[in-house]
């Protein structure tokens, strides 16, 4: 394999100089010459955008620090999925499209310079702004028109500030990321889309608890995953599955199969393990065992509503600990982000008609949780009237809840429509097929409310 150093393009490590030309001309001389490595080299590293290509591996010597240019206009509109939605998007910091055998190596750092995007972001919620303003967000909504009819999971989709993830692989095939560090991203971390047989082993992601829309892990419409020994806090999902959103995703019809989650270990995310809520093509043979969740919102998360679609099934989730989690179980078809209108009947209580884009879950085997201090509740199961959890199993689980926090039960997950509860049990509701076995409850004054 042929190894190049950034430093031999030009590049400089003071902090200062940018970069961009210099990866630019690595990762040509690379793909031009049948692959390689590039070895980045103690300093950090200023760049823009940085593409990615076959048979190449970005590697990140200890000290290394690769910091992304804060400036919305570098980022130019790509063709990608953003939300669940296919459309464009601004270019990820790092990005592989259609490319086979890349990677990503090291002890380094990767770091988005997120609060640029975080605050612009905040500032247009704060100010009520609805539509396309800025030159970076106008060029997106020219090329995407009907923009204003799509979904959105509250991102930003409405005034088209599509923000980059931190590091995208767009439909390819063996990729690996091992050892490296990323940090504040400026929108979701690491975002495999539409790719098979990806690997991600011994990484560390950081984003601030409060920074908007940083999930950690987004595996999208992707076969053959694995996620071992990862450490994860972000102020969003931690590792999180998902399939595309409502019409558009049922059209691609390309869903998530065949992952594991092992040994890893989330915090302060809204959830640990997710599935959802954009779960169109369906999310099937799913394995996340002996893993941690201290401190996140959620502990186990399987989100969708009426108008999401997909089949959720054969998931099995094994050997969890958590703590001090508002809820650690939380299946939820009423998830209500993205979504103004409580009236909607997306979150009526009574059935509506099952189409295409009516979600279902069942097949769900959820055992050896352990789960301390749980303070809003210690499970929330909530299905459809007119498509309801099937064949949900619980069991050998321990749970306490504590009965002196300030959460609400009515905090356990994030929903429109449903009536108030004031006990901190597990509530079920339109989930026949949940059975439970061996499952210790210590705290509420009753353990299982049926609704």
């Amino acid at each position: 394999m042929k190894e190049v150093t950034l430093d031999s393009f030009g590049g400089k490590g003071d902090g200062v100089f940018d970069n961009t030309e210099a990866f630019k001309k690595a990762f040509d001389e690379l793909r031009h010459n049948d692959g390689g490595k590039l070895i980045v080299k103690d300093g950090i590293w200023v760049t823009g955008p940085i593409d990615l290509y076959s048979d190449t591996e970005l590697y990140l010597e200890k000290g290394a620090v690769i910091s992304f240019i804060s400036d919305a206009m570098l980022y130019e509109p790509v063709y990608t999925r953003w939300e669940g939605v296919n459309c464009y998007a601004m270019h990820s910091c790092i990005r592989a499209y259609n490319q086979r055998n890349v990677s990503i190596t090291g002890e380094g750092i990767i770091n988005g310079n997120g609060k640029y995007w975080w605050d612009l972001r905040n500032a247009k919620r704060a100010s009520g702004q609805k539509s396309p303003v800025e030159p970076y967000e106008l060029r997106l909504a020219e090329l995407n028109p009907g923009y204003e009819k799509q979904p959105g999971g509250g991102g930003g989709r409405e005034n088209q500030f599509l923000r980059p993830c931190l590091v995208e692989f767009s439909e390819c095939t063996d990729v690996t990321i091992d050892g490296v560090k990323f940090i504040n991203s400026p929108f979701w971390t690491i975002h495999p889309l539409y790719s098979n047989w990806v690997s991600f082993r011994n990484i560390t992601i950081e984003n601030p608890s409060d920074a908007p829309n940083t999930d950690g892990i987004d595996i999208d419409s992707c076969t053959n995953v694995t996620v071992i020994g990862c450490n994860v806090s972000v102020g969003d999902d931690g590792i999180c599955l998902k399939s595309g959103a409502g019409a558009d995703g049922i059209k691609k019809a390309k869903p998530t199969e065949h992952v594991l989650v092992k040994n890893c270990i989330v915090k302060n995310a809204h959830g640990g393990i997710v599935i959802g809520s954009e779960t169109a093509a369906g999310i099937r043979h799913v394995l996340a065992e002996n893993s941690s969740f201290p401190g996140t919102d959620r502990g186990i998360r399987v989100k969708s509503r009426r108008g999401r679609g997909g089949d959720i099934f054969d998931i099995k989730l094994s050997r969890l600990n958590m703590e001090n989690n508002l809820c650690p179980i939380a299946i939820n078809m009423y998830y209500k982000c993205g979504i103004t209108d409580k009236a909607s009947p997306l979150f009526s209580l009574d059935k509506q008609p099952v189409t295409d884009e009516t979600p279902r879950i069942h097949d769900l085997e959820i055992t050896g949780i352990k789960a301390k201090n749980c303070r809003a509740s210690a499970g929330f199961i909530v299905g459809l009237p007119e498509s309801p959890i099937d064949n949900l199993v619980i069991k050998d689980c321990e749970f306490s809840t504590d009965e002196n926090s300030n959460a609400s039960p009515m905090d356990s997950d994030m929903f429109y429509g449903l009536p108030e509860v004031n006990v901190k049990s597990f509530r079920i509701r339109n989930a026949p097929g949940a059975s439970f076995e061996n499952v210790k409850i210590e705290g509420p004054k009753d353990v299982f409310i049926y609704e």
